[in-house]
């Protein structure tokens, strides 16, 4: 496997176009504000996934590009991982001599082992600290092991992970069972936390484990315990309580990108989700370009990025870490981060 290294140049562009825009850094890729609709891949090629180590590396999986990089804070990128195409390979031995098939996202544990959604294998791949990948759950397509072990599970393209923030806890957004399973890391034992494999808009107030879900792209804990989950055809943020008790809280469920309060605000296709230490809920909200913002305390979504002078071209990632907010712009193939405020 050919290694990359390098220093990247961190640009900050400042968009005047637009008062409401941020200031942006771009750490990976090209630093055009707008590089347009269609833009070749450099040294990422659709990169999904982010997140973040004990030591502050940032871990990056990308989607068609099939591999895995490393980011150290001081800013050298390496790859470390994936062969670069399409495949199902490589288990027992260096992630250096693995592949994968659409990898989604990426999920670091509490002892640094990756646990990457290998979405169209229909797998969670982890990685251990070590380097060395194994399938972790799953591997065939189906919908078994709820109560078990976690190697009696199947999903149906696990497209998406989380880890809680306590954790404890795996996530996994099944999207293709519409449902949102949760692997106990110390024990291994799998349970579906919401959806009941129908494709129906859930009732305000239901229990969330026999309530529908539309179409489960992505879901994450805040530190309240309550899990909001992003419907991609849904076109809606759920939230299911500490009762167990789902809601919607923004999207009519319609194709737009109004701002607004609840069910007056709509996204587009939103495909990814994460939540910083105050409870905000940051979306990549993928067909509208745009990365919004739900604040639990007002019930108003808005959007952070994408609506001024600097554009992004289906954003398919984003991840919280150290006041930061990072963002896969994953068809103009770069990683692009802003600081958030601070209440």
């Amino acid at each position: 496997m050919q290694r990359t290294a390098f220093i990247a140049t961190m640009v900050t562009l400042t968009a005047v176009a637009n008062a409401t825009d941020p200031v942006v850094t771009v750490l990976i890729g090209s630093h055009d504000a707008a590089p347009g609709k269609t833009i070749a891949p450099g040294k990422l090629s659709y990169p999904f996934g982010i997140d973040f180590d004990s030591a502050g590396n940032m871990i990056i999986v990308e989607y068609k590009g099939g591999r895995i990089f490393k980011r150290t804070p001081a800013g050298d990128l390496s790859q470390f991982g994936g062969l670069g195409h399409a495949g199902y390979e490589g288990d027992g031995g260096p992630v250096a001599q693995a592949s994968f098939k659409d990898m989604h996202n990426v999920a670091i544990g509490p002892d640094d082992s990756l646990y990457i959604s290998d979405h169209a294998n229909h797998a969670i791949r982890r990685v251990d600290n070590k380097g060395n990948v194994s399938t972790y759950a799953g591997g065939k397509a189906g919908f078994a092991g709820d109560g078990e072990p976690v190697e009696h599970a199947k999903f149906n393209m696990a497209i998406s992970v989380s880890i809680s923030p306590d954790k404890k806890y795996l996530l996994v957004a099944d999207i293709k069972n519409r449902r949102i399973r949760r692997i106990t890391l110390g024990s291994g034992r799998v349970e579906t936390v919401a959806g009941n494999g129908t494709r129906d808009v859930p009732v305000d107030g239901t229990n969330a484990a026999t309530a529908p879900l539309v179409d489960p792209r992505a879901a994450a804990y805040d530190e309240a315990g309550n899990l909001f989950i992003i419907e991609r055809g849904g076109n809606a943020l759920r939230v299911v309580d500490t009762t167990g008790k789902v809601r919607t809280v923004a999207g009519s469920g319609k194709k737009c990108k109004a701002d607004g309060f609840g069910k007056e605000a709509t996204l587009n296709g939103p495909k990814h989700l994460a939540i910083d230490s105050a409870g905000a809920v940051y979306i990549a909200d993928d067909n509208n370009h745009l990365v919004r913002c739900f604040d639990p305390e007002t019930g108003v979504l808005t959007t952070v990025l994408g609506a001024g002078k600097f554009k992004l071209n289906r954003p398919h990632g984003v991840q919280v870490h150290d006041g930061w907010l990072y963002i896969a712009d994953s068809w103009n193939h770069r990683v692009v981060r802003l600081k958030l405020a601070t209440k």
